[in-house]
Protein backbone atom coordinates (compact mmCIF):
# COMPACT_ATOMS: atom_id res chain seq x y z
CA UNK A 1 0.00 0.00 0.00
CA UNK A 2 1.35 3.41 -0.94
CA UNK A 3 1.47 6.23 1.63
CA UNK A 4 0.15 8.83 -0.81
CA UNK A 5 -3.18 8.65 -2.66
CA UNK A 6 -3.10 6.74 -5.91
CA UNK A 7 -3.90 8.73 -9.04
CA UNK A 8 -6.41 7.43 -11.57
CA UNK A 9 -6.45 8.92 -15.07
CA UNK A 10 -9.83 8.62 -16.80
CA UNK A 11 -9.07 9.02 -20.52
CA UNK A 12 -11.65 10.05 -23.14
CA UNK A 13 -10.50 8.09 -26.19
CA UNK A 14 -12.74 9.48 -28.94
CA UNK A 15 -12.17 12.92 -30.45
CA UNK A 16 -14.75 12.80 -33.24
CA UNK A 17 -17.38 15.50 -33.67
CA UNK A 18 -20.58 14.79 -31.75
CA UNK A 19 -18.89 12.16 -29.55
CA UNK A 20 -20.63 10.80 -26.47
CA UNK A 21 -17.40 9.94 -24.66
CA UNK A 22 -17.33 12.96 -22.32
CA UNK A 23 -20.76 12.04 -20.92
CA UNK A 24 -19.63 8.48 -20.14
CA UNK A 25 -16.26 9.63 -18.80
CA UNK A 26 -17.78 12.25 -16.50
CA UNK A 27 -20.17 9.64 -15.10
CA UNK A 28 -17.32 7.21 -14.45
CA UNK A 29 -15.08 9.89 -12.93
CA UNK A 30 -17.88 10.72 -10.50
CA UNK A 31 -18.20 7.04 -9.53
CA UNK A 32 -14.45 6.96 -8.92
CA UNK A 33 -14.65 10.06 -6.72
CA UNK A 34 -17.42 8.42 -4.69
CA UNK A 35 -15.30 5.28 -4.36
CA UNK A 36 -12.80 7.45 -2.51
CA UNK A 37 -9.59 5.50 -3.14
CA UNK A 38 -8.08 7.55 -5.98
CA UNK A 39 -7.27 11.09 -6.95
CA UNK A 40 -9.00 11.58 -10.31
CA UNK A 41 -7.47 13.18 -13.40
CA UNK A 42 -9.93 13.41 -16.31
CA UNK A 43 -7.96 13.54 -19.57
CA UNK A 44 -9.57 14.44 -22.91
CA UNK A 45 -7.43 13.42 -25.88
CA UNK A 46 -9.15 16.13 -27.92
CA UNK A 47 -7.10 18.64 -25.91
CA UNK A 48 -3.82 17.12 -27.16
CA UNK A 49 -3.84 16.67 -30.95
CA UNK A 50 -1.01 14.30 -31.81
CA UNK A 51 -0.01 13.55 -35.41
CA UNK A 52 -0.75 10.04 -36.61
CA UNK A 53 2.69 9.87 -38.24
CA UNK A 54 5.22 8.77 -35.63
CA UNK A 55 8.89 9.86 -35.62
CA UNK A 56 11.43 7.72 -37.41
CA UNK A 57 12.45 4.66 -35.41
CA UNK A 58 16.06 4.78 -34.27
CA UNK A 59 18.22 1.68 -33.82
CA UNK A 60 18.02 2.32 -30.07
CA UNK A 61 14.18 2.35 -30.08
CA UNK A 62 13.91 5.61 -28.14
CA UNK A 63 10.90 5.10 -25.82
CA UNK A 64 10.31 8.81 -25.18
CA UNK A 65 10.28 10.68 -28.50
CA UNK A 66 10.27 14.46 -28.77
CA UNK A 67 6.58 15.27 -28.90
CA UNK A 68 4.86 18.12 -30.74
CA UNK A 69 4.61 21.43 -28.90
CA UNK A 70 1.58 21.56 -26.64
CA UNK A 71 1.41 17.82 -25.98
CA UNK A 72 4.15 17.48 -23.35
CA UNK A 73 1.51 17.93 -20.63
CA UNK A 74 -0.28 14.77 -21.77
CA UNK A 75 2.89 12.73 -21.29
CA UNK A 76 3.35 14.24 -17.83
CA UNK A 77 -0.23 13.48 -16.78
CA UNK A 78 0.00 9.89 -18.02
CA UNK A 79 3.33 9.42 -16.26
CA UNK A 80 1.86 10.72 -12.98
CA UNK A 81 -1.03 8.24 -13.05
CA UNK A 82 -0.88 4.99 -11.10
CA UNK A 83 -3.78 3.56 -13.07
CA UNK A 84 -5.78 4.44 -16.16
CA UNK A 85 -9.34 3.87 -17.27
CA UNK A 86 -9.88 4.09 -21.02
CA UNK A 87 -13.34 5.28 -22.10
CA UNK A 88 -13.87 4.07 -25.65
CA UNK A 89 -16.56 3.44 -28.25
CA UNK A 90 -16.49 0.73 -30.89
CA UNK A 91 -15.66 2.15 -34.31
CA UNK A 92 -15.75 -0.45 -37.10
CA UNK A 93 -15.30 -3.25 -34.54
CA UNK A 94 -12.27 -1.63 -32.88
CA UNK A 95 -11.19 1.48 -30.96
CA UNK A 96 -10.63 5.04 -32.27
CA UNK A 97 -7.51 5.99 -34.21
CA UNK A 98 -7.01 8.91 -31.81
CA UNK A 99 -6.57 6.44 -28.96
CA UNK A 100 -4.05 4.30 -30.86
CA UNK A 101 -2.10 7.44 -31.73
CA UNK A 102 -1.95 8.49 -28.07
CA UNK A 103 -0.86 5.00 -27.05
CA UNK A 104 1.87 4.83 -29.70
CA UNK A 105 3.30 8.29 -28.90
CA UNK A 106 3.89 7.08 -25.32
CA UNK A 107 5.60 4.00 -23.97
CA UNK A 108 6.99 4.19 -20.46
CA UNK A 109 3.88 6.06 -19.28
CA UNK A 110 1.78 2.87 -19.49
CA UNK A 111 4.33 0.41 -18.13
CA UNK A 112 3.58 -1.55 -14.96
CA UNK A 113 0.28 0.19 -14.36
CA UNK A 114 -3.30 -1.04 -13.98
CA UNK A 115 -5.58 -0.39 -16.95
CA UNK A 116 -9.38 -0.61 -16.93
CA UNK A 117 -12.01 -0.03 -19.58
CA UNK A 118 -15.41 1.59 -19.95
CA UNK A 119 -16.99 0.84 -23.32
CA UNK A 120 -20.03 2.21 -25.09
CA UNK A 121 -21.56 1.65 -28.53
CA UNK A 122 -24.61 0.20 -30.26
CA UNK A 123 -24.96 -3.54 -29.78
CA UNK A 124 -21.56 -4.53 -28.39
CA UNK A 125 -21.21 -1.87 -25.70
CA UNK A 126 -17.59 -1.27 -26.64
CA UNK A 127 -16.49 -4.85 -25.93
CA UNK A 128 -14.88 -5.30 -29.35
CA UNK A 129 -12.72 -2.23 -28.76
CA UNK A 130 -11.86 -3.40 -25.25
CA UNK A 131 -10.65 -6.80 -26.46
CA UNK A 132 -8.33 -5.17 -29.00
CA UNK A 133 -6.99 -2.80 -26.37
CA UNK A 134 -6.17 -5.65 -23.99
CA UNK A 135 -3.74 -7.02 -26.59
CA UNK A 136 -2.12 -3.63 -27.12
CA UNK A 137 -1.59 -2.88 -23.44
CA UNK A 138 -0.19 -6.35 -22.83
CA UNK A 139 2.58 -5.46 -25.29
CA UNK A 140 3.29 -2.31 -23.24
CA UNK A 141 3.82 -4.24 -19.99
CA UNK A 142 0.61 -2.89 -18.46
CA UNK A 143 -1.92 -5.00 -16.54
CA UNK A 144 -5.52 -4.88 -17.74
CA UNK A 145 -8.09 -5.81 -15.13
CA UNK A 146 -10.77 -8.33 -15.98
CA UNK A 147 -13.68 -6.20 -14.73
CA UNK A 148 -15.13 -3.52 -17.01
CA UNK A 149 -18.21 -1.34 -17.53
CA UNK A 150 -20.13 -1.65 -20.78
CA UNK A 151 -22.98 0.46 -22.17
CA UNK A 152 -24.69 -1.28 -25.11
CA UNK A 153 -27.15 1.11 -26.79
CA UNK A 154 -25.68 3.85 -24.61
CA UNK A 155 -28.22 6.39 -25.87
CA UNK A 156 -30.97 4.54 -24.00
CA UNK A 157 -29.22 4.68 -20.62
CA UNK A 158 -28.39 8.36 -20.11
CA UNK A 159 -30.68 11.29 -19.39
CA UNK A 160 -30.05 14.65 -21.10
CA UNK A 161 -28.20 15.88 -17.99
CA UNK A 162 -25.70 13.01 -18.21
CA UNK A 163 -27.13 10.98 -15.33
CA UNK A 164 -28.07 7.33 -15.68
CA UNK A 165 -31.75 6.46 -15.92
CA UNK A 166 -31.26 3.11 -14.13
CA UNK A 167 -27.85 3.28 -12.44
CA UNK A 168 -27.85 0.27 -10.08
CA UNK A 169 -26.18 -2.38 -12.24
CA UNK A 170 -23.74 0.05 -13.83
CA UNK A 171 -22.71 1.53 -10.48
CA UNK A 172 -22.10 -1.97 -9.12
CA UNK A 173 -19.91 -2.80 -12.12
CA UNK A 174 -17.99 0.45 -11.65
CA UNK A 175 -17.41 -0.25 -7.94
CA UNK A 176 -16.21 -3.79 -8.63
CA UNK A 177 -13.81 -2.52 -11.26
CA UNK A 178 -12.53 0.24 -8.96
CA UNK A 179 -11.94 -2.28 -6.16
CA UNK A 180 -9.86 -4.41 -8.50
CA UNK A 181 -8.10 -1.39 -10.00
CA UNK A 182 -7.09 -0.16 -6.56
CA UNK A 183 -5.65 -3.53 -5.56
CA UNK A 184 -3.57 -3.78 -8.72
CA UNK A 185 -2.58 -0.11 -8.70
CA UNK A 186 -1.33 -0.47 -5.11
CA UNK A 187 0.62 -3.63 -5.89
CA UNK A 188 2.14 -2.22 -9.06
CA UNK A 189 3.05 1.10 -7.42
CA UNK A 190 5.10 -0.87 -4.90
CA UNK A 191 6.57 -3.09 -7.63
CA UNK A 192 7.69 -0.08 -9.69
CA UNK A 193 10.18 0.76 -6.96
CA UNK A 194 12.02 -2.53 -7.63
CA UNK A 195 14.64 -2.99 -10.36
CA UNK A 196 13.36 -4.55 -13.58
CA UNK A 197 14.96 -7.92 -14.29
CA UNK A 198 16.65 -8.41 -17.65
Amino acid sequence: MTSTPLRLAVIIGSVREGRFGPVVANWYAEQARKHGTFEIDLIDLADYPLPHALPAVSPLMEPNPVRPAGTEELAERLAAADAMVIVTPDINRSYPASLKTAIDWHYTQWQHKAIGFVGYSGNSGGLLAIEHLRQVFNELHAHTVREYVSFPRFYLHFAPDGSLLDPAGFEQAADEMLDRMHWWASALAAARTLPVSA
